[in-house]
């Protein structure tokens, strides 16, 4: 066998080598484990509550927060960008459509969570304001972090009572456009439209009176 004919044998057999060992060779798992359907995969929707947060578990801490019923719907025609938005009850567990109990009436919307320091601050506050306004202004706390437990056990701390609901996929904050800080104060016209975002604390119930009397045309 001629050098040239050995050579070339040599190189046919080391592309064979190569091929074998691109065939054997693993594949990322996740290729190996995920179907070729040609189509994306949707990541998993983010849970207004943590799965551990059920109603069995979170009974004892609704009992000792003592917090005040959410609102009931007004019976006017709900609008704005609320409309079809159903969320968790932090008090007892109901269903609370957004926008038929916020429909006919101006209202004090506030986001938060557990882990606010300003937050701690500022609830006392709106709770002092929304015994000051009574029925003229609906106030709701939406509480913008999965850990329900943590949330009822600071309102048992701080002593608020005011209604809210469980939002820890933070569908509210998206919903009227908010920026993603806490708290945000966020209220809203009786045609359920939002009249404006307030990324601040307030720190007496008097200035929340100012806003509101401001933005909402409301004196109380």
């Amino acid at each position: 066998m001629s050098p040239n004919s050995a050579g070339r044998w040599s190189l046919a057999a080391l592309v064979v080598v190569l091929a074998l060992l691109v065939a054997i060779w693993p594949r990322d798992r996740e290729a190996t484990e995920t179907p070729d359907t040609g189509t994306a995969v949707a990541a998993p929707a983010p849970a207004d509550r943590r799965s551990q947060d059920d109603a069995q578990a979170l009974a004892p801490l609704r009992t000792a927060a003592a917090l005040r019923s959410c609102p009931a719907p007004t019976g006017a025609s709900p609008a704005g960008p609320l409309t079809g938005l159903t969320l968790e009850c932090v008090s007892d567990g109901s269903a609370v459509d957004l926008a038929a109990v916020l429909a006919g009436r101006p209202a004090v919307l506030n986001l938060w969570a557990w882990w606010c320091g300003p937050c701690a601050e500022e609830l006392p506050v709106l709770d002092d304001y929304a015994r000051r306004a009574g029925d003229a202004v609906t106030v709701l706390t939406v509480h913008a972090d999965p850990n329900e437990s943590n949330a009822l056990g600071r309102l048992t701390d701080y002593s608020v009572r005011l209604p809210g609901v469980q939002d820890g996929s933070g569908r509210v904050q998206a919903a009227v456009g908010a920026p993603p800080v806490l708290p945000v104060t966020v209220l809203m016209r009786p045609d359920g439209s939002v009249a404006k975002v307030l990324p601040q604390p307030f720190r007496s119930a008097d200035e929340v009176a100012a806003a509101v009397e401001t933005h909402l045309g409301v004196a109380v």
